[in-house]
């Protein structure tokens, strides 16, 4: 179906493309609303936009939101009050800009569109994540980490400017306005205050992304050594695991940014007792001197005092699919990093995400035990993810971008995974209880990573709505502060100047 309109393909309900444009990857969420708009250029986008903006709620059926590749974790754009999603994912293009001297990421570009075009045909990296279904829109918006970011730091350290549709203003005929406004790094005052809230402040926040533009972007490696590896459950004790995730985290904080140790990237998958394997997967730059050399060393130390034997990884964890299996350093293509497919997305899903400025603790690393060999018999699929992190993320400091966080050795994503249609009520508690065991005191309390020495708040693009539910945060540190720290009150203004009316809204978006 071709719409004259100008404003790209608007899919009803009554067509068979519907119901999977109606929710995201995520198959929690689902939306009914009276349409979706595909949109292939800038200039669709605005029709799209104003158009939607300007039609009436229906019933609660209210909000217009905007998807890139449909992995949000929470229900901000697929939900019962959404009227109308505009997809951009057929604006998916990559290319050099003459005019602006650098590269165009299209909003609709997915991380294996980056792998394929970007990394394989320019010859630039982008340090940013390995899932090949995840849009640019909403991955670079939030901040954007990957395996290479310890090397070379996140994707908004390169962002050069940012162009975005914007409801600001109203026509002479009393209708919403949309203009699209190109704002870069060198501008100054409201410019400059559109593009720096675009570099960790999160999607569906301010307007529409149609298109990114970066500069400096690291030449692309050859690819890069990878080793996946695991300790089998049967030979884990406390004293073993405890072991384990010591010495992970210690070496991370030993070697935040040494010449031989910075490029390298570790996550360790601390799975339930209900799995085989606690995984490890690591990898670092191929081209590097010496690096089958340094990648040992980590896995030496980090096996050190272990116990339990360490084995090739037998299994799948989490979104990380087994791309190698193998506990030896394997030469992977850097085109093969940058599309690996993600897991069946026929489950659903609960996250929950931590910033940490040192080590896990003892009470972090008990309250993880407990909760990973106690799960009740309907957790199966699920991990407390470890990564490794600082390095070049950390050279940059807070305020040069919207992400807060720029000291911490450690990042910690929480995962559990259910069959669609089945009772997520077991799953959504264990998790809940698993993380505010790690986050509080023996009574509960906080139940939230708040900001201090040891933890620094939360990862907005893992969002997570409990941080908002008193029943589960129960510190007085409110969810905007564990996403954006000292960083909130700007974000504000930013929002009352170029989105006065509020029309980017959902659950967690920043408040006017």
């Amino acid at each position: 179906m071709v719409n004259d309109d100008g404003a790209g393909l608007r899919i009803g309900p009554d067509d068979w493309r519907y119901p999977t444009l109606r929710r995201g990857y995520n198959p929690r969420w689902t939306a009914d609303p009276l349409y979706v708009r595909l949109v292939a250029t800038p200039q669709e986008a605005v029709r799209a936009l104003e158009a939607a903006v300007n039609e009436p709620p229906v019933g609660e059926r209210s909000r217009v939101t905007v998807r890139s590749g449909g992995h949000c974790y929470e229900d901000f754009v697929s939900s019962p009050d959404v009227r109308a999603i505009i997809d951009v994912g057929l604006m998916h293009g990559i290319y050099w800009d003459p005019a602006r001297q650098a590269v165009c990421v299209e909003a609709g570009a997915s991380n294996g569109d980056i792998g394929e075009k970007l990394t394989k045909k320019l010859g630039f990296l982008l340090p940013g994540g390995s899932c090949a279904t995840v849009g640019v829109g909403g991955h670079i918006t939030g901040g954007g980490y990957g395996l290479f970011s310890r090397q070379h730091g996140l994707t908004v350290d390169y962002l050069d400017a940012v162009e975005v549709a914007v409801v600001r203003r109203r026509a002479a005929d009393g209708r919403l306005a949309v203009d699209l406004v190109t704002a870069s790094r060198a501008d100054q005052g409201e410019l400059g205050d559109l593009w720096w809230a675009h570099t960790g402040g999160g999607g569906g926040n301010f307007g529409m992304v149609t298109r990114f533009w970066f500069k400096n972007l690291p030449q692309a490696p050859s690819g890069a050594l990878r080793l996946e590896a695991g300790w089998d459950w049967s030979a884990m004790d406390y004293a073993s695991f405890k072991r384990l995730v010591d010495n992970f985290g210690a070496f991370f904080r030993d070697h935040q940014d040494d010449e031989r140790y910075g490029p390298l990237f570790g996550i360790l998958l601390l799975t339930p007792n209900t799995s085989r394997q606690i995984g490890l997967i690591a990898q670092i730059d191929a081209t590097l001197p010496d690096a089958r050399a340094r990648l040992l060393e980590f896995v030496h130390a980090l096996d050190s005092g272990v116990g339990a034997e360490l084995g090739d990884r037998a299994e799948a964890h989490g979104e990380h699919p087994l791309l190698t299996g193998s506990k030896d350093p394997v030469h992977v293509d850097i085109t093969d990093l940058t599309t690996m497919p993600l897991l069946s997305n026929d489950q659903a899903g609960k996250y929950k995400s931590c910033y940490m400025r040192t080590p896990l603790t003892e009470h972090h690393i008990h309250a993880a035990w407990q909760g990973l060999t106690r799960p009740p018999a309907e957790v199966r699929d699920a991990v407390v993810q470890i990564d490794s992190y600082g390095g070049a993320v950390n050279r940059i400091a807070p305020e040069a971008t919207a992400v807060a966080q720029r000291d911490s050795v450690l990042k910690l994503q929480h995962q559990v995974y259910w069959p669609s249609g089945t009772d997520p009520e077991p799953r959504l508690k264990w998790i809940r209880e698993l993380y505010r065991a790690m986050y509080g005191d023996s009574q509960g309390r906080p139940g939230v990573p708040v900001p201090d020495e040891v933890t620094d708040g939360c990862y907005i693009s893992y969002p997570d709505v409990d941080l908002s539910d008193p029943a589960w945060n129960r510190s007085n540190v409110p969810w905007s502060t564990l996403y954006y720290k000292q960083h909130y009150a700007r974000l504000r203004r930013v929002k009352r100047t170029w989105d006065p009316f509020n029309v980017f809204r959902h659950r967690q978006s920043v408040e006017p």
